[in-house]
């Protein structure tokens, strides 16, 4: 398809500091993949392509000087819902088409501190409030593995533009699977940490009790990369024996039959290196979800409506959003603190369920990637909207700011599409997490599936 994929981030980094390669090289073929991903399949909102060059510029010459530092020249992408001093910033909505910040969220100007070079904004939902990366005003984002299929969301730009070659890792937002869920659909990996690790300073929010920064990339070890500059580092675990808990099997939550499939097989895989035990005492993942889409109406409400009135909500933004908003109008205080209460009780029994375990295993999504346009999907006896499907597996963990990561396990028996393993850990384990994600990305040995797309 497109364009050669980038080398990994530390290969890149051992090419530069060994003068195999210049940081200049590297942005100019980011920047030209960009553009062909951008008309191709709408992954970016912008490319700064004279800012990037100058940059890489100045990295050239720092690694003449050998005063590189831990990023430095390392393209990325960062998703246009993160401030950007000087760049167009629009929250994939209309109503910001002409904001352009004065100031760098937090962890971009972290990540740029370290020598790291933004190539562009990629797409989001609007606000990142969906799972499609859809937008009746920019057009949809599309699937790089399958063009009539969505890239998932919110974060879509940004997990399709490391799929299909633009760069190797970037910034994401998680709300309820924002990160994992469209990591799982292109093939890359996603990783959601703990609460609050993550400064969202700068970020425009969707509901703050649940908004987490995320980083994406084409393998576990550049999400390692990425997240060592942001102060998440994992190379000191000791490995085995982990314990691992492995997602029961109830009517509560849908599984197709190729990702049940998938699953199995990893688990079987993983069965012989570690202890696995099925956990049969999750609690019910539609009630956490119920819980999770008050809070997201409440809280969602709350930050539009302090920004915005009716009328410039339903001019300006777009229809689905809008419409969300009318719906969040119904939202009180009585069925917010319910949401809430909920959402405790949910979380003392998920932490019961894995307390004798050190991560919980269980799929990212229950199915592939629908087709553009979808509502509504129907797996086996189970039917619901697309947003409480993608969500079902995801939402638990922001209820709860657990860290949580989503890797590529074996594709699609019948069309080779992407599924996505889910792997959990308690807050505060993030560093633990990452180090055994590196673990179960070896064992399976599934490639990068940019490797393989047709």
């Amino acid at each position: 398809m497109e364009a050669d994929m980038p080398h990994s981030l530390a290969e890149l980094l051992a090419d530069y500091a060994a003068g195999r390669r210049l940081p200049s090289e590297a942005i100019e073929a980011a920047i030209a993949t960009a553009q062909e991903c951008r008309a191709g399949i709408r992954a970016f909102a912008e490319i700064d392509g004279r800012r990037a060059r100058l940059s890489a510029a100045v990295s050239d010459g720092r690694y003449r000087d050998q005063t590189a530092r831990a990023l430095e020249g390392v393209p990325i992408g960062v998703k246009d819902l993160f401030d950007t001093a000087g760049l167009a910033t629009r929250y994939g909505s209309p109503a910001y088409s002409e904001n352009v910040p004065a100031a760098d969220a937090e962890m971009v100007r972290i990540l740029t501190e370290n020598g790291a070079i933004i190539v562009g904004k990629t797409t989001t939902h609007e606000f990142a409030w969906g799972v499609t990366t859809a937008s009746e005003h920019f057009g949809d984002t599309l699937n790089p593995w399958d063009h009539n299929r969505i890239p998932g969301g919110s974060s879509g730009g940004m997990a399709a533009a490391i799929a299909y070659g633009a760069v190797s890792a970037g910034l994401g937002t998680d709300t309820g699977g924002s990160v994992r869920i469209p990591a799982a659909l292109c093939g890359v990996v996603g990783f959601k940490p703990t609460y609050g690790v993550l400064s969202t300073e700068g970020v425009f929010p969707l509901a703050p009790s649940l908004d987490h920064v995320g980083v994406l990339g084409r393998s576990v070890n550049d999400v390692r990369v990425i997240a060592a500059a942001l102060g998440i580092k994992s190379n000191s675990f000791q490995t085995s024996p982990w314990r691992l808990g492995i997602l029961d099997r109830t009517d509560d939550r849908p599984i197709s039959p190729d990702v049940r499939r998938s699953f199995e097989l990893a688990v079987s895989i993983l069965g012989s290196h570690y202890k696995v035990v099925e956990t049969n005492y999750l609690p019910s993942f539609r009630r956490g979800f119920e819980a999770f889409a008050g809070i997201v109406l409440a809280e969602g409400g709350i930050v539009h409506f302090s920004r915005h009135d009716r009328q410039y909500i339903q001019a300006m933004y777009g229809a689905e959003t809008a419409l969300r908003l009318a719906l969040a109008e119904g939202a009180t205080i009585g069925t917010y603190a319910e949401s809430q209460q909920t959402r405790r009780e949910f979380v003392y029994q998920l932490e019961s369920a894995m307390s004798n375990l050190d991560f919980l295993l269980l799929p990212t999504c229950p199915c592939a990637a629908p087709p553009l346009g979808t509502d509504r999907i129907t797996i086996g006896s189970w039917n619901g909207s697309i947003r409480e499907a993608l969500m079902m597996y995801t939402a638990p963990f922001n209820l709860a700011g657990m860290p949580a990561i989503s890797l590529p396990m074996f594709p699609a028996a019948v069309d080779g599409m992407p599924i996505g393993l889910q792997i959990v850990a308690g807050r505060g384990r993030d560093e633990a997490l990452l180090a055994f994600a590196s673990e179960v990305e070896a064992r399976l040995g599934v490639r990068p599936n940019g490797d393989e797309r047709k």
